[in-house]
């Protein structure tokens, strides 16, 4: 249907309202306002009409508008600690600072109940001076709204996002499967650390299998939606229609996890004491490069390089790095400094004190673009060794997670 048609149908314009549940208490704690038009048998989510820049804005913001009433005339049919999501085009609501759209919300609802609406905007969308759209949020915001960002991933602007200080963060899941799980858990884990920084909950939508719903649950979603759980209607659910059944598929995602966890803990623990074993036994010095390139031919099972630092980060001795299945020195390396690095020095800290190994996180090596995990170990009481775990390692030990 072209936007002609769209235009000529207004009076079938219907709200729209998909549950949001959560992971906390697995009921319904919002909806999603959307708007539809019924045609012939057909239903048109009419939100391409808003986002298609071919059409004019006035038509565009006329829309929201009118799905603004349909969907708010129903309000008083959810229940009053239900929050309401209602998505606008920010490029549109900016058009007038968003002094229209709140017009209507307040038609609707009264000033004490506004912190049950949550404004939904999409950052990257957004054309214009980030700075005003901040500013006219705000707004919104002093009267209790919540803001929320959609469509949070490759495209997003992190920096944008921060300085809007939205409550909500949403993740499409469409596009998870499979085959990109590595990729997407790298995004997810930095959307998940912005999240965590500025204070927002996760809410991951459009999950449509229960592989997906793992996903979001496994990367600390606190918020669901998607067809999966319920569909866009025209009428409102129980609140507790899926209480029994998250119920059982979050006990099969815990005891998964765990099982998964526990596992993954043993295999570390297993690990890091093969290598302190093998490093006391040859005890490696700054001044001994032979005695290093011994250790290495040692642990060419686990490692792709390794090398010495000091205390402060600085490197004592060549990298000895495995290449072609050959370890060769790289002098090159040495005097460079790494307490730069994320954790190095609260690591040094850590094995100083406590006398022990460690482990460090999963991350990729930027030299080499290798996911892997790096073993550390004090070998004296100023020099540290570093042991870079190659990635074939971790997989075929299931500690690559």
């Amino acid at each position: 249907m072209d936007a002609i048609e769209v235009l000529t149908n207004l009076d079938q314009i219907h709200g729209y309202y998909q549950p949001i549940f959560s992971a906390d208490a697995h009921t319904v704690i919002a909806y999603e306002i959307s708007g539809y038009l019924q045609i012939q048998g057909q239903q048109i989510n009419l939100k391409d009409f808003v986002n298609n820049e071919d059409i004019p804005e006035e038509y565009r913001i006329d829309m929201e508008h009118k799905i603004l009433h349909a969907a708010l005339a129903k309000i008083d049919e959810i229940a009053p600690e239900i929050d309401i999501y209602i998505p606008s085009n920010p490029n549109l609501l900016m058009q007038d600072f968003g002094e229209s759209h709140f017009n209507i919300i307040q038609q609707y609802i009264e000033e004490k109940d506004l912190q049950r609406i949550v404004l939904v905007v999409s950052e990257h969308r957004f054309i214009g001076d980030i700075n005003k759209l901040h500013h006219a949020l705000r707004y919104f915001t002093t009267f209790g709204v919540k803001i929320a960002v959609q469509e949070v991933g490759a495209e997003s602007h992190l920096e944008h996002i921060a300085l809007l200080a939205p409550h909500i963060l949403k993740v499409n899941t469409r596009d998870l499967n499979y085959d990109s799980w590595s990729a997407q858990s790298d995004m997810i884990s930095a959307i998940g650390s912005l999240a965590y920084k500025i204070g927002a909950n996760l809410l991951f939508e459009d999950i449509e299998t229960v592989y997906q719903l793992q996903f979001a649950w496994k990367n600390g979603g606190r918020f669901y939606q998607g067809p999966y759980l319920a569909n866009p209607a025209m009428t409102f659910v129980d609140k507790d229609i899926l209480k029994e059944r998250f119920k059982k598929e979050c006990q099969q995602f815990i005891t998964s996890e765990k099982k998964m966890l526990e596992a993954q803990y043993l295999q570390l623990k297993k690990l890091r004491e093969e290598l302190e074993a093998i490093v006391h036994r040859v005890k490696p010095t700054s001044d001994n490069v032979s005695h290093l390139e011994y250790l290495a031919e040692l642990l060419d099972n686990y490692s792709f390089r390794l090398y010495i630092c000091n205390e402060d980060g600085f490197q004592l001795t060549p990298n000895v790095m495995r290449i072609d299945g050959n370890w060769e020195l790289q002098p090159r390396a040495i005097n460079k400094n790494w307490s730069w690095r994320p954790y190095f020095l609260q690591t040094i800290i850590k094995m100083r004190n406590d006398q022990s190994g460690e482990i460090s996180e999963l991350y990729r090596d930027i030299e080499t673009g290798e996911i892997t995990r790096t073993f550390s170990i004090a070998i004296n009481e100023h020099e540290y060794l570093f042991v870079d775990l190659s990635y074939d390692y971790l997989y075929e030990h299931k500690i690559f997670r």
